[in-house]
């Protein structure tokens, strides 16, 4: 019911990836979710070459299945982690936060498929321009950086508009979300904020409980004024942020409140003063499980609810 010709060619038996969650997607989480049969993603975000380079080789010996790594183009290592994929045999790697148009033919080269995370129309008919071989159409609903639309009014329009797969993301954290975002066209699903409460996710327990007992409006959309707006759950970062926009702030200290405040929720569990990334959908996430517990829970939650309809 779910067959994707480009996840099999991938290798990769359930049409799902790992949101690449910058300080959370690590060797750890990546491995588990490809040997459930999903696409595992390792986040280089701002990491140094040789952490990423480490992340990937104990990735390798935790599992011999296809995993990929995610560059947040914007960073200063974007150059280096762009070529260590190609040294470290890596065969897919999303991105974000830029254009991955000047390294296309590089990775082309060593047989790299390239999807990049797109929020409107216009920005995945470019990229199937430079040579995308799939996008991931990336809804407001997802946690982290967020563009406008909602993932039911994207995803179908980016399906529409352009010839190759469209994988779709943001508030996807259940079967019924699957099936649903199937029924628009798309190839596969990108789920983030389920996965933080696997067992093999490691970021600290208060970061995990805090997703497991939200609520369904938990979630708050800050930073807009800067033009990089982030979804994360509300606690006292959260309101001061609000509080220096509605100030006028300037950017300087807008930036200066933000700093390092996600690896503070993620590493150190401060729940109150660090940035708790999560999508709208964290208040249907309501257990912990393991990576493979939750991928084969989706997919057959999904062929019950289509078949439900049939």
């Amino acid at each position: 019911m779910f067959n994707s010709i480009f996840f099999k060619d991938l290798g990769v038996k359930y049409p799902i990836i790992q949101g690449g969650m910058a300080w959370v997607a690590d060797s750890s989480l990546a491995s588990a979710v490809s040997n459930a049969g999903g696409l595992g993603i390792i986040a280089a975000a701002n990491a140094p070459v040789d952490y990423i380079r480490d992340e990937i080789r104990k990735a390798k010996k935790l599992t011999d299945k296809p995993f990929g790594v995610n560059i947040m183009l914007l960073s200063e290592n974007a150059e280096g982690i762009a070529h260590l994929v190609c040294e470290e045999g890596i065969k897919v790697v999303t991105t974000g936060a830029g254009n991955p148009g000047k390294y296309m033919d590089l990775w082309k080269s060593h047989g790299i498929k390239v999807i990049p995370v797109v929020a409107s129309v216009a920005l995945a008919k470019r990229m199937e321009r430079a040579g995308a071989d799939a996008v991931i159409a990336e809804g407001c609903e997802s946690g982290g950086h967020i563009g406008e639309l909602t993932t039911m009014a994207l995803v179908p329009q980016v399906v529409d508009g352009v010839n190759i797969p469209v994988i779709a993301a943001g508030g996807i954290g259940d079967g019924r979300g699957v099936a649903a975002v199937f029924m628009l066209g798309v190839h596969g699903v990108q789920v983030g904020t389920r996965f933080l409460v696997a067992n093999e996710c490691t970021i600290h327990e208060n970061y995990k409980n805090k997703i497991l007992t939200a609520k369904d409006i938990d979630s708050v959309v800050t930073a807009r004024s800067t033009g990089h707006p982030i979804r994360v759950l509300k606690n006292r970062l959260s309101r001061q942020f609000q509080k220096l926009e509605k100030e006028n702030a300037s950017l300087a200290a807008l930036e200066e409140l933000g700093r390092g405040c996600l690896p503070k929720a993620v590493k150190e569990g401060d729940i109150e003063m660090g940035s708790i990334m999560a999508g709208q959908i964290a208040g249907l996430v309501k257990k912990e499980q393991s990576c493979k517990e939750i991928i084969e829970e989706m997919f057959n939650e999904a062929k019950e609810t289509i078949n439900k309809f049939i």
